[in-house]
């Protein structure tokens, strides 16, 4: 196992997460230190079949033969899914997963001059339900009550304050998932949203997918490893995810240019300040392996560059009410009821 991926895995480790983290580099033991290209998918076309057993085959296919059932007669009464359900607002473009009732993935665009326009209040801006999504797959706002977790952005508020429509739309819960407040969603993870944000400082470009992993860890008395995460809510319902990922891209602003790409894998739990960003750097693959999701099938390896040679992969940490003063603008709040819950 190579030293980088050492540093990786007790970097988690420091934050209560090695065990699972761990699991993700199984088989990238001999991985370099840069970021390799990432594969395209197989297309089905060319799967190759496992070898067949003795006395095994496969049933040669028969235009003559009439089947006497059919199977696929259920789509006449729905189609079972999975759905994930697509869902495009003014500052996110999201996919939706019913089962956890969490967001599979979150997109979002920042560039300098949305990161530094101030058009927007967040004291205007409300936690809602989102009515996008069948009743009985959405999380509640109740859900979350007395949980112990903030709801917590998955793209932050903080990089929409230019239209408050774009602000209030962050606060959608197909945007939340159940976070660890402080020491995590108030601190290192609001810090590394800022990190994100200060990229646009060197790109004139820059896209992030934010999402939710539920990540194995070794059971210590029979050392097998299993997937177990909280449930929250009334009936429990909303899955409260192990650790959250990160994967940017940073666009030098030329057509057909090269992409910085960073991969980060982050435990939902407290994490010191202290703790260096880059030790939960991770290879793009993992997230993709582990998530069952793609990202950069389409980015020509020659295109990509990795995100953390090209700047210092690093944290500025600043003071949660400080940071909360910086996303309210000067207006006085609107008289609406209860204010926000804290992010």
């Amino acid at each position: 196992m190579s030293k980088t991926t050492l540093a990786i895995i007790a970097g988690v480790s420091a934050a209560a997460g090695s065990a699972a983290t761990a699991a993700i580099f199984a088989s990238r033991s001999q991985r370099k230190d840069s970021l390799p290209p990432t594969a395209s998918s197989t297309p089905t076309s060319n799967y190759a079949p496992a070898p067949l057993t003795p006395g095994s085959q496969i049933p040669a296919l028969r235009k003559d033969l009439i089947p006497p059932v059919n199977p696929t007669g259920i789509f006449q009464y729905g189609f079972p899914g999975p759905v994930n359900d697509l869902h495009p607002t003014l500052s996110t473009t999201s996919s939706f997963d019913r089962r956890t009732k969490n967001p599979a993935w979150v997109a979002e665009h920042i560039t300098a001059a949305s990161i530094n326009a101030n058009n927007a209040d967040r004291r205007h801006s409300y936690f809602v339900e989102d009515e996008s999504i069948p009743e009985k797959f959405r999380a509640r706002l109740h859900d979350y009550f007395r949980s112990g977790y903030d709801r917590g952005h998955q793209v932050p508020a903080a990089d929409a304050k230019w239209s408050q429509d774009a602000l209030d739309q962050t606060f959608l819960l197909t945007n939340m998932c159940p976070q660890v407040g402080e020491g995590f969603n108030r601190d290192y993870w609001a810090h590394f949203e800022d990190f994100c944000r200060r990229l646009t400082n060197h790109y004139p470009s820059v896209r992030i997918v934010t999402g939710p992993l539920y990540l194995p860890k070794r059971d210590h008395e029979d050392g097998k490893w299993r997937v177990s995460y909280e449930v929250i809510g009334d009936p429990p319902n909303v899955s409260v995810p192990t650790h959250f990922y990160k994967v940017i891209f940073a666009e030098d602003g030329k057509t057909g240019g090269d992409v910085s790409l960073g991969a980060f894998v982050l435990p939902n739990a407290r994490i010191d300040n202290e703790k260096p960003l880059q030790g939960f750097e991770v290879p793009i693959e993992a997230i993709e392996r582990a998530s069952g999701l793609e990202f950069a099938g389409k980015l020509p390896a020659q295109r990509r560059k990795r995100l953390c040679e090209q700047v210092t992969c690093s944290l500025l940490v600043r003071d949660y009410a400080d940071r909360q003063k910086n996303l309210m603008g000067s207006s006085p709040p609107k008289k609406l009821g209860a204010g926000p819950t804290p992010k």
